[in-house]
């Protein structure tokens, strides 16, 4: 489903770990990589987050297919809450509390791929990717 959208494993990887801010050498970060992918393809694979995904998915095309605008003009209004509460379930479904707070800072920051998805989009995979992160380091 991602992948229909051009949002490729790789893509979620490095987003993850542009916020990454541990020094660890190289051989050490290629295994937090490996890693990551593995627990993120898990995750992603989740009938209650695919599921989350999808709707942002949907929620992104019925914005867009809108000929009166439903989100104005703007690319993620700020009024537009929607998307928040997609991310903000999908963080604390995978990762608690600690999930939600990390789902923040990747969704103010939107490093990589997250700062070319459509609003709704963003808030998914940043939300997957950041709780993906924190229970990397929770296991």
């Amino acid at each position: 489903m991602l992948r229909q959208r051009n949002v490729s494993v790789d893509s979620m990887v490095e987003a993850g770990f542009a916020l990454y801010v541990g020094k660890d050498d190289q051989e050490a970060l290629a295994k937090l990589k490996t890693r990551f992918k593995k627990l993120l393809i898990k995750n992603a694979e989740d009938p209650n987050v695919a599921l989350l995904v999808a709707a942002a998915i949907y929620l992104d095309q019925l914005a867009e297919k809108e000929s009166s605008g439903l989100l104005g003009k703007e690319k993620d209004p700020a009024a537009l809450v929607a998307d928040e509460l997609i991310g903000m379930s999908i963080a604390e479904y995978i990762a608690g509390k600690r999930g939600l707070f990390n789902y923040v800072r990747y969704d103010k920051a939107k490093p990589g791929i997250l700062a070319h998805l459509p609003p709704f989009l963003d808030d998914a995979v940043a939300a997957l990717v950041a709780a993906t992160m924190t229970r990397l380091f929770e296991d």
